[in-house]
């Protein structure tokens, strides 16, 4: 009332220095109209730079971390906005009592700056939610919420714009919700890939398809590495070259790939790799050939046992041994195959409790393959590779002392030697 009393007798002065009432009326508004505008950025500068630095200080005070997030986010700083805001809005028709007009058309401005200003409040909100989540929840599981928080911003968009437009057109929210639903076809087309993320990302969820942390394999889409963003619609990797693959949400669910997770929580790294043996090279063992493999640390007790088990039997049954189909013999395939189960289950760096198997394929034309079927107890790409390199070192290496050579298809190089 107190206004309004000075701004009349504002215009009383005006008016007797001569003034038309036109004038008056639109200078005392602008006068008005000053004193608001200058008002409100006081209030503004006042809540940014004091209240803030109070809640600053409060923030950093305290052990919690969630009060960072949201300073951090600036839900403080945006919500500090209202005051100037609200202000105007209370006071504008103190400035235009003369002008409707004027009134109507800055608090419908003000009212829609009002609902972006909440809609910014709620966003900022909801994506320190999605941080502290990820800080004290998702780092420990590897979930995410970044799929179901956006789902929430699309939600108050929405409902931000049905507000906005009824205010503006000055329709009740039900008729543009009965708008909604007669367009839910359009609706649909529009949000066809928020919608399918949405289920995708409820069903990777619930189905713990995918953790961010998890190192992936999709050889449709180029991605091989580590997820690091699960979101409403996409799926990013970031693969081993530090490229960044982006994956539909959806096709994680209806396409395949492999997630390398469940190796990671075992005891170890598959190893499944054969080395060719030259076929022509297998043999019976001579005793030159044991005497020599019995000095081998792995082999000397097993050649011992064998051997003595070996002549007792052909003994036994009174095979003639100077033909060598008759009766039992040792191989050095068959001894080689033993000496690299013996070395396998010496391995420090080869799982113990998972499976360990040297075993022979089926024959092909370049050679007979021998084929490591172990675990790897480092499972970290660069040791589990110097493991399994390490092992067929050693293989290439040691094939000879027991009369055994790798296939190798012969090169140019060999012909002109043979010819040589």
């Amino acid at each position: 009332m107190n206004f309004y009393a000075i701004i009349i007798s504002l215009k009383d002065w005006l008016l007797n220095h001569g003034l038309s009432l036109s004038y008056v009326n639109l200078i005392s508004s602008l006068i008005v109209l000053t004193c608001i505008i200058i008002i409100s950025l006081l209030s503004n500068y006042i809540t940014k730079t004091i209240l803030l630095a109070v809640i600053k200080k409060f923030v950093k005070k305290t052990k919690n971390t969630w009060d960072d997030i949201l300073f951090e986010k600036k839900v403080f700083h945006k919500i500090s906005q209202l005051v100037p805001i609200l202000i105007v809005y209370y006071s504008i028709e103190i400035a235009f009592m003369d002008y409707e007009w004027a009134i109507l058309l800055v608090k419908k401005l003000t009212v829609l700056y009002l609902i972006v200003l909440i809609v910014r409040i709620i966003f900022s909100f909801l994506s320190a939610v999605n941080d502290i989540y990820n800080q004290n929840v998702g780092s420990k599981k590897g979930t995410s919420i970044k799929s179901y928080i956006q789902v929430v911003k699309i939600f108050v968009f929405i409902i931000a714009t049905i507000f906005a437009l009824s205010y503006l057109l000055n329709k009740e929210v039900g008729y543009f919700i009965t708008g909604l639903g007669a367009m839910t076809a359009i609706l649909m087309l529009v949000f066809k890939d928020s919608i399918m993320g949405l289920v995708s990302g409820i069903q990777l969820s619930t189905n713990d398809m995918v953790r961010i942390g998890d190192w992936i394999s999709m050889e449709d889409r180029n991605a091989d590495g580590t997820v690091i963003e699960v979101s409403l619609n996409t799926v990013k990797v970031r693969n081993f070259d530090n490229t960044i693959s982006t994956i539909p949400t959806y096709a994680l669910v209806s396409e395949s790939f492999s997630n390398w997770r469940g190796m990671e929580e075992s005891g170890g790294r598959r190893i499944k790799r054969s080395v060719k043996i030259d076929m022509t090279s297998v043999k019976f063992c001579d005793k030159e050939l044991l005497d020599r493999l019995s000095k081998i640390h792995l082999l000397k007790d097993y050649i011992k046992e064998k051997r003595a088990e070996i002549d007792a039997f052909n003994k036994a049954h009174d095979f003639d041994t100077s033909v060598l189909a008759n009766g039992r013999r040792l191989t050095n395939l068959g001894s080689f195959r033993i000496y690299m189960t013996e070395y396998l289950k010496a391995n420090e760096n080869i799982s113990k409790d998972m499976t360990l198997i040297v075993r022979q394929l089926e024959p092909t034309q370049n050679g007979l393959p021998m084929e490591i079927y172990t675990f790897s107890a480092l499972k970290a790409w660069v040791d589990y590779e110097r493991v399994q390199a390490d092992i067929f070192d050693h293989i290439f290496a040691v094939l000879p002392e027991f009369d055994l050579r790798v296939y190798q298809a012969p090169s140019g190089d060999d012909f002109r030697r043979r010819l040589d």
